[in-house]
């Protein structure tokens, strides 16, 4: 399970270009430019979104708490469910997902293996 923060942008070219410079590589993006994957040599995942094609309105400048696994996603649900969370996995168009409340009423994102780009690239 990795880590995976969000940060939604309004200038998504301005900001990867700004996480390039501080030492992360994309590792993939969408075709329309509206989410881009990053990593740092040492460790770590971000990933930008536009705040224009994001399903939720999300503010420029927020960053939301995320995870990406290659776990089933089916066995983290099953584990989120024993300890007594409601969480289900869905479809979206860039993969599965399984969608979680923590306990600060916020939901959180699973991103399971991508098996399909479903239009994404990888890499620059």
């Amino acid at each position: 399970m990795k880590v995976t923060p969000v940060r939604f942008t309004q200038d998504v070219p301005a900001m990867r270009r700004f996480l390039v410079a501080l030492g992360l590589t994309s590792t993939s993006s969408s075709a329309d430019g509206g989410w881009v994957s990053l990593e740092a040599a040492g460790g770590g995942e971000v990933g930008l979104h536009s705040t224009a094609t994001a399903t939720t309105a999300t503010p420029a400048g927020s960053t939301e708490l995320a995870f990406s696994t290659n776990e089933p996603l089916e066995v983290v649900a099953r584990r989120l469910q024993d300890a007594g969370f409601d969480s289900h996995v869905v479809e979206e168009p860039y993969g599965r997902v399984l969608r979680v409340t923590d306990p600060d009423g916020r939901e959180l994102e699973v991103q399971g293996t991508a098996v399909d780009l479903h239009g994404y690239s990888e890499g620059d």
